[in-house]
């Protein structure tokens, strides 16, 4: 079988995996496609499990990222609920859990991530959830009752999301956070202020400097133990603290790894004939100069586009600057850039109105914003950030004046 006949195979049934199989015949890849994903459902968003969705805003109808009518146009083959179980890049094959084996010319791995899992007696219980898929999501709607009695751990953008939507759900919510302030990985103290308070606002019960030790489930009761040694009854506990990149099937291949599946700027891995994108992908940002791996749809729909034109023979340098967003309630998030190496933060706009921009500086140039429900600053800063441009202080607090002309 030659390579035309044997195509590209992509491992991962996410947003990087898709908008390849999608892509590639755009792109005028004739050779066949084939998308393995692990999941039993068709590809599907995964924002909106905790968000829209969590409270019935988006039905399940709504979730497919493309309906299987456009697979069968595009002539993409789509395997589901299976695993790859082993690469082997001397015959260029994957091996099925069901013992099939797949030859490619190219292989995409967009394996993505998994999420972190608390290691403490009484983890396994059936009350506690973590919210990564579409059984995740279900799971949880069906343990959040009208006054039900939710605890969070983690308050970092999942934690907080879940937090807002199961507080819409009419849930009592309690959030409790290991470090000293919400969100304290991603956002400045100023920040972190503004989304305890919001949350707060809401009733929404925050613990910070706190973890959990024990969950006892007996007698029909959910007892969790505090680090502070507090005891409290919940109904549903659900964990929120990061995520693990899924690099294990490559590294069984011996593609080189260090937090994710190592690329080159144009998403080849070790082998070049196997590229690694999304959130399993740890690239080099010519931005800022270092590399990253990156957890966010937009990260993802652009690498994809990166290696389809490597296939497609014509290559072109992944230079796509990060941005990524998160809604809570009214307020709509939208970050342009990474924040870390500020020495400067100034705020446009009053946050006891939930409509204002964090401007992040390093020596004066803009590195990053957060924006709450102001899009115009967001897109301004988004489009400038990477230009190097060098702001005025007093322009960008001064709400009366244009910061960017």
């Amino acid at each position: 079988m030659n390579h035309s006949q044997q195509g590209v195979v992509i491992i991962g049934g996410g947003h990087a995996g898709v908008e390849s199989a999608v892509l590639l015949r755009q792109k005028g890849w004739t050779g066949k496609i084939t998308l393995v994903s692990e999941e039993s459902a068709l590809p599907y968003q995964r924002p909106p499990l905790s968000k829209g969705y969590f409270h019935n805003k988006v039905s399940i109808e709504q979730l497919p990222i493309k309906k299987q009518a456009l697979y069968d146009k595009l002539n993409v083959e789509i395997i589901l609920g299976k695993e790859v179980v082993q690469i082997d890049r001397k015959q260029q094959s994957i091996a099925l859990s069901d013992g099939i084996t797949l030859l490619y010319a190219h292989l995409i791995i967009a394996t993505g991530a998994r999420v972190r899992t608390l290691n403490i007696p009484g983890a396994d219980s059936p009350c506690v959830s973590y919210l990564k898929t579409l059984d995740d999501a279900d799971k949880i709607k069906t343990l959040i009752k009208d006054n039900a009695k939710v605890l969070i751990v983690g308050a970092g953008y999942i934690g907080l999301e879940i937090a807002a939507s199961a507080t819409k759900m009419g849930a009592k919510v309690t959030v409790v956070e290991a470090l000293e302030r919400v969100l304290a990985r991603v956002t400045c103290p100023e920040m972190s202020a503004y989304f305890q308070q919001l949350h707060q606002d809401k009733g929404v019960q925050i613990e910070l400097n706190t973890g959990i030790t024990e969950i006892v489930s007996e007698n029909g009761l959910n007892t969790v133990i505090f680090s502070n040694g507090v005891k409290q009854n919940f109904d549903c506990i659900i964990i929120g603290i990061g995520v693990i990149p899924n690099i294990e099937i490559a590294e069984s291949a011996g593609l080189l790894c260090d937090n994710g599946i190592s690329v080159n700027e144009f998403t080849q891995t070790s082998d070049p004939l196997i590229y690694a994108i999304g959130d399993v992908s740890n690239h080099p940002n010519k931005h800022y100069n270092k590399r990253m791996r990156l957890e966010s749809v937009p990260n993802a729909i652009e690498q994809a586009k990166t290696a389809v034109n490597s296939i497609c023979r014509k290559p072109t340098p992944y230079v796509a600057f990060p941005w990524f967003w998160s809604d809570q309630y009214d307020s709509k998030l939208q970050t342009a850039g990474i924040f870390q190496g500020y020495d400067e933060v100034v705020i446009r706009g009053d946050m006891a109105e939930h409509a204002f921009s964090v401007f992040y500086l390093n020596n004066k140039k803009l590195i990053a914003v957060d924006s709450i429900n102001s899009p115009r600053d967001f897109m301004k800063a988004k489009q400038l950030i990477p230009t190097g441009f060098i702001a005025d202080s007093t322009k960008l607090s001064d709400t009366n004046c244009s910061w960017f002309d």
